[in-house]
């Protein structure tokens, strides 16, 4: 189990890992070993996450979530697998963090006596401007 925090975990084997070969700078060592991680985290068929949580991940991960509803984070940003394996975990397990706590609801609010006071000022010196604006008679 991966904690996420005080309540929340994450069963490992709903994660799958495949490793794949990095691109960018390595010279030789990109073009032979397959350093690159990409684990994949199925949303529909998770069993440890709340189905609220999982609706804010999947809005929260935006492209990152293919048309089956699967989680996919590529880590390549360290040259070891092992590395990587770390980077990737941990981006999702931040991932989780970011979506578990339940957004807080908007209070609508009104604006204060002083704000419309001012926005009525703004109008009136406006419009006053404006008024000087008249045509001009061409006598």
């Amino acid at each position: 189990m991966i904690p996420i925090n005080e309540t929340l975990s994450l069963d490992e084997d709903e994660l799958s890992e495949s490793f794949i070969r990095a691109s960018g700078p390595g010279g030789q060592n990109v073009n032979k070993v397959a350093s690159a991680v990409q684990l994949r985290f199925d949303l529909r068929r998770s069993r440890s996450l709340p189905p609220a949580v999982l609706a804010r991940l999947a809005r929260l991960a935006g492209h990152r979530v293919s048309d089956d509803g699967v989680l996919i984070i590529t880590a390549q940003r360290f040259r070891s697998q092992e590395r990587n394996r770390q980077d990737a975990r941990g981006r999702l397990v931040a991932l989780i963090q970011r979506a578990a706590p339940p957004p807080t609801p908007r209070r609508p609010t009104r604006p204060t006596a002083a704000s419309r006071e001012r926005r009525l000022a703004a109008k009136a010196r406006q419009g006053r401007l404006k008024q000087q604006r008249g045509s001009i008679s061409h006598d």
